[in-house]
């Protein structure tokens, strides 16, 4: 499916109508544009937990894997890069945060594909939250400003 992502995120938009009550495990977490990405512990902490769990597949760079946008043989996309050339800040922080957490193929459901494991399981909310703010703590100032202004819109909505 092409439009995954923006599937993921309009589910969470709309799922979230009075706040994060419904990711897909049902657990709250802090609302819309919660990235911590000007606090540098949270920032050197990200950073380290990108380099254990996200790198291999996003790369230490965060530029993604070639040709990210296209189907690989299994019938799944590559990882996405990201710094500012790919997608990520596209989508707003409940987005980022639910598909971190639970996967997207989880974030998609009906029979979506997705290496894009979830890592609940693996890493604390409080941590997934850190590799986030890292991610964006990388992006250029006018990305990071789109990306506030995606959160306003998405908190606006409910979402």
């Amino acid at each position: 499916m092409r439009y995954g992502w923006l599937i993921a995120a309009a589910a969470v938009i709309v799922a979230g109508a009075g706040g994060w009550t419904v990711l897909a495990q049902g657990d709250s977490a802090p609302p819309s544009g919660f990235l911590p990405y000007e606090d540098a512990a949270v920032v050197a902490e990200g950073a380290a937990l990108y380099d254990v769990h996200c790198a291999a597949c996003h790369g230490a760079d965060l530029g993604g894997q070639p040709d990210w946008r296209s189907r690989g043989p299994d019938g799944l996309l590559p990882a996405p890069p990201h710094d500012e050339t790919g997608h990520t800040w596209h989508h707003p922080d409940a987005a980022l945060f639910a598909v971190t957490r639970a996967g997207t193929a989880a974030m998609v459901g009906g029979d979506y594909q997705s290496a894009m494991v979830g890592f609940g399981d693996v890493m604390t909310d409080d941590q997934i939250i850190a590799a986030l703010a890292y991610i964006k703590s990388t992006w250029p100032a006018e990305v990071i400003d789109i990306h506030n202004d995606i959160n306003m819109r998405a908190a606006a909505q409910g979402g």
